[in-house]
């Protein structure tokens, strides 16, 4: 009985690493993800714009083009905003874009930190 559990774990691995072979004999390019500091950032804001009651819920799509980080106020709605990561606009516009949930490109840079910074709050003068 152990035999045979063994072989379906194995045989698990197995077609796994045989799929993992197929995809790189057939060149398709592995789905762009966020490094780990992109994504400590980008949650950072996040949760603070939970604490603050903008935000409640989020989703991160890993595509083969660019990765995403969409902030919803419910999850049943579009999301409010997208944070993209987009390798093929890295050199010319830059790799990192938040986007409406319209679709408007509202910052895009080359640096996920400095586009980040959309979400940091203006000073208000207080009388």
């Amino acid at each position: 009985m152990a035999d045979g559990a063994d072989y379906a774990a194995n045989r698990g691995a197995h077609s796994a690493a045989i799929d993992l072979a197929e995809l790189r004999r057939r060149n398709t390019p592995e789905p762009v993800t966020f490094q780990r500091r992109e994504l400590d950032r980008i949650l950072q804001v996040y949760s603070r714009m939970v604490a603050e009651g903008h935000w409640r819920d989020y989703a991160i799509d890993h595509l083969r083009d660019r990765a995403v980080f969409s902030a919803f106020r419910r999850a049943s709605e579009v999301p409010l905003y997208r944070i993209e990561k987009d390798p093929s606009r890295a050199r010319k516009q830059g790799a990192f874009a938040i986007i409406s949930g319209t679709g408007l490109v509202l910052k895009r840079g080359h640096e996920l930190e400095i586009v980040l910074k959309y979400f940091d709050k203006a000073p208000r003068l207080v009388r």
